[in-house]
């Protein structure tokens, strides 16, 4: 029976989950003690050690001594570490976070003597579609899954394809997944009769001849005394995954080929309602990504001087530290949500400081009154932009041509007027700083102090003065300058900069409109879009139309005539599962109707109109209880209600095709779930989703099979499309097609780690821990985009990259005397459905990451002043040159294809 099994001893490792992160490091730490002394002791045990670089990291944190022991046993072949950094939640990541995880755990492991050639992926909850090329472009041929194989896989290995057409030979791991060897090994039996009927129900799926593989481990488990020389009683092998896989690798001809995506239910639970619980760190998460790969990353690339690249790892390593599948996904305990939003918050404020570092630069040059305006995307933009400015003056861009402009708000200007003695007024002044801002000047007048202040100052202030002009005074004021927020619209190069300054004027300021709305100067309506014209009930841009209903729903009109009627309803009911999986109550009560609506013009055009829309619901304050009330069945939520008001903010820009929401309410309630509706023009039985590098299609009606009722809820990540309405999204968001709308959840609100009694998982996913945090009382708010759209979802992925990556606004801090500089063009990367994920400097190059977002072949134009360019894999190891011409490079890809390159600009 020896050439019948191979034994691989491992342990699957969740650094954090139902206990916080340091105390199961305390186990980790006895487990790979013991395991050390077992290889060193046994020359022929082997040990897979979960793939991820995280197990050796956490472990030499606290034994640095024993560096030396483990890289020995790595560089033998019998300890197999990596690939990943981390094992993560794959759709609750980016895909450059993927990446990135991929680089960082393979760095590492070749640091201490190479990484297992294997994508070793056990138990993540499902598996996003481009993960082959993904690990193809990295190096790796093979891939190992557990989780999320559809019923068609009837063998222990397939071809997984990913949408370009990657394939890689993935060993699935049935039976029992990464734990279906552990009960070889237990306490009483005989081996021989274990090892018989293991290799009877395995050759099911392997076939007649070959080796078998038999996972000996469990989660946070340690490896039996005496295992190799019950593996050689047994008749068996001892190797690591790596090993066992190998003998294949690579070979994919004649293998079942599953293509994109495994989200089917049929072999094990994928656990679905993790998308959607603590909403906070999907937030959070989308934040932070967006922060450090579209802000940071480009910004210091083009912009910044000396590369900091040490601030960006700090960075990375946080936002894949938060990226586990214990850890985004919130089914862990309450101090572990805890402390991955303290990552995650940690990841945002280093690419902060990265962009502000940048931008101050950029600043330096800008006059002080004036606006710098920073371009994130790729591709010059025409878009509206807030900015906050001294003066009435209008707006000029930087070669002084007036923009159009509409007034918002205007600040207070007297700050302070009150009777007040000097001891008090100086104790007030700290420098040249008052009330938040700078001192400029001051008087004294019949025993009246009045301090001028401003944002800047370029004064300077003789505190010994000004305590001689003070001494007799009895009574303070604070004037402030006349500052503003005016909406205006800017043009800004790719990748670039420009910058906004208020020029003087003869005429008077903008007259104001009855109710208190200021109407606008509309500069340059000869090359600006339409204007914005809005009043309570209608908002139109000549892109789309938006009429408010009496119920707060919205009916959308796009330009071509496509419809949307009743978008924004708001859908609240019960939800008695866990972290893992929504579980309605026995007898829900729905909730859509609001007992009341009130709405509010706020900005009537034309570049910004809002409209505020409040609703007031009557929410059940509690999920299932316990009645003494006859006439209600088992299993109804509490007829204890909460008063809820949700505020609907409803924005439309000029030049935007799609209107902007931002959903406002305080969460009061438990065990529930909160749904936003946008009902479709035409029924859908498919949706368009954008990933990880994709863009996925998903039918209504998921495979089960496993015990786990199959849900049609999916993830999201920055928009999704059905019936010719789109979501843009700034997070990932569940969704699901039900009843001719698009739902997409915005709360769910559970008490429980896992329930046992889940009426839609029959098993438990972990233990019944209390989780009262995950109910996500307090207030929520989330903000979204929708978007009617003619005949194709790829309409959408060009909207989704502006909405989701505004423009940023830095104030100027030069002499306000000095000119406004020139425009800056950074790097134009255009093409049908091209998207940029990355840009970074790597070994003295600019690395570029690019994604075909099209079915179909496209081309990417680079551009930008280039001077060389080749080609790199996902590693960052360069490949083929690439010709320039003319300072651009023209880059064909495939439908799908993810392409990285390295260039270098004169």
């Amino acid at each position: 029976m020896s050439a019948e099994i191979v034994v691989v001893p491992h342990t699957h490792w969740d650094r954090e989950w139902y206990e916080p992160f340091q105390r199961f490091r305390l186990r980790l730490v006895a487990l790979l003690d013991e395991v050390l002394e077992a290889m060193e002791r046994e020359p022929g045990y082997h040990f897979t050690l979960d793939g991820q670089l995280a197990c050796v990291d956490d472990y030499l944190e606290v034994r640095p001594e024993n560096r030396g022991r483990v890289a020995a046993l790595v560089e033998s072949g019998r300890l197999a570490v990596g690939p990943w950094q981390i094992l993560l939640d794959e759709f609750l990541c980016s895909g450059e976070n993927i990446v990135r995880n991929l680089e960082l755990g393979m760095s590492r492991a070749e640091q201490l003597g190479g990484a297992m050639p294997v994508g070793y992926l056990p138990d993540m909850f499902g598996h996003t579609a481009q993960m082959p090329q993904i690990l193809h472009k990295a190096g790796l041929r093979d891939a190992c899954v557990y989780r999320g194989v559809p019923s068609s896989v009837i063998t222990d290995a397939f071809a997984w394809v990913a949408p370009d057409g990657t394939a890689l030979r993935t060993q699935y791991l049935p039976v029992g997944g990464y734990g279906n060897g552990a009960h070889l090994f237990a306490e009483g039996g005989d081996l021989g009769n274990r090892a018989e009927a293991f290799v009877q129900t395995m050759r099911e799926w392997h076939g007649p001849e070959g080796p078998l593989l038999a996972m000996y481990g469990t989660d946070h488990s340690a490896p039996v005394r005496g295992l190799p020389q019950m593996v050689a009683a047994m008749g068996a092998r001892m190797d690591t995954l790596s090993g066992y896989i190998g003998q294949y690798s690579g070979e994919v001809d004649g293998l079942p080929r599953v293509v994109g995506e495994l989200r089917s239910h049929a072999r094990a639970n994928i656990l679905p309602g993790v998308i959607s619980v603590r909403a906070h760190l999907k937030q959070a998460m989308g934040r932070a990504e967006r922060m450090v790969e579209r802000y940071a990353e480009p910004l210091a690339t083009l912009w910044g001087a000396e590369w900091p690249g040490r601030f960006l790892d700090m960075a990375w390593w946080r936002l894949v530290d938060a990226g586990g599948h214990d850890s985004v996904t919130g089914c862990g305990v309450d101090e572990t949500a805890l402390q991955v939003a303290a990552r995650i918050a940690e990841a945002e404020h280093l690419g902060q400081a990265v962009r502000d570092m940048v931008t101050a630069r950029l600043a330096e040059t800008v006059p002080s009154d004036a606006v710098l305006v920073v371009n994130p995307t790729p591709a010059p933009r025409r878009a509206v932009v807030v900015v906050d400015v001294a003066g009435t003056s209008p707006l000029a861009d930087a070669d002084g041509e007036p923009l159009p402009t509409q007034p918002l708000e205007y600040a207070p200007t007297l700050l302070l007027d009150q009777e007040m003695n000097a001891e008090t007024a100086l104790s007030m002044v700290h420098g040249t700083e008052l009330f938040g801002r700078h001192i400029t000047g001051w008087s004294v007048e019949d025993g009246v102090l009045t301090f001028r202040v401003a944002r800047e100052s370029t004064s300077v202030f003789d505190v010994e003065e000004l305590r001689a002009d003070v001494r007799d005074i009895h009574h303070v004021r604070i004037l402030a300058e006349t500052r503003r927020l005016v909406a205006t619209m800017v043009e800004v190069p790719p990748l670039g900069h420009t910058t906004v300054r208020p020029r003087p004027r003869e005429e008077s300021s903008s007259p104001r409109t009855p109710g208190g709305h200021v109407a606008a100067c509309w500069l340059r309506s000869d090359v600006a879009p339409l204007p914005v014209r809005g009043d309570p009930e209608v908002l139109d841009n000549g892109l789309i139309r938006v009429l408010i209903a009496g119920d707060g729903t919205l009916t959308l009109i796009g330009e071509d005539g496509t419809k949307i009627t009743g978008a924004g309803r708001i859908v609240e009911g019960g939800d008695v599962g866990d972290t893992y999986n929504y579980a309605p109550p026995a007898s829900d009560w729905i909730v859509s109707k609001p007992e009341s609506v009130k709405t509010e013009l706020i900005y009537l055009g034309p570049l910004v109109a809002v409209v505020e829309i409040s609703r007031t619901y009557r929410w059940p304050a509690e999920g299932v209880v316990v009645h003494d009330t006859p006439e209600l069945p088992p299993g109804s939520r509490s007829l204890r209600t909460e008063r809820t008001v949700v505020t609907t903010r409803v924005e439309l820009r000029a030049g935007e095709r799609y209107v902007r929401l931002k959903i406002d309410f305080d969460n009061r309630c438990t065990d529930h779930r909160v749904r936003l509706h946008i009902p479709m023009a035409e029924p859908a039985t498919k949706s368009y989703a954008e990933g990880q590098f994709a863009v996925v299609s998903r039918g209504r009606d998921p495979e089960g099979g496993c015990g786990e009722t199959p849900m049609p809820t999916y993830p999201a990540s920055s928009w999704v499309a059905a019936g010719h309405v789109a979501a843009l999204l700034e997070h990932v968001t569940e969704y699901e097609l039900v009843d001719g709308d698009l739902a997409l959840t915005l709360l769910r609100s559970v008490g429980y780690l896992s329930r046992n009694c889940n009426r839609l998982r029959p098993e438990p996913a972990g233990p019944q821990l209390p989780t009262p945090a995950a109910q996500a009382r307090g207030h929520h708010s989330v903000s979204l985009a929708l978007m009617p759209y003619g005949t194709s979802w790829r309409e959408v992925v060009p909207e989704a990259e502006t909405y989701r990556h505004d423009l940023l606004l830095v104030p100027g801090r030069a002499h306000p005397a000095l000119p406004l500089p020139a425009p800056g063009c950074g790097l134009s990367v255009t093409g049908d459905g091209v998207v940029m994920t990355s840009l970074r400097v790597r070994d003295g190059w600019q690395e570029l990451r690019v994604v075909a977002m099209s079915p179909h072949p496209t081309e990417a134009l680079i551009s930008g002043n280039l001077s060389q360019a080749r080609y790199a894999d996902l590693r960052g190891r360069p490949g083929a040159s690439l010709q320039v011409v003319d300072g651009a490079v023209r880059l064909p890809l495939m439908a799908w294809e993810i392409s990285t390159l390295q260039i270098r600009q004169l």
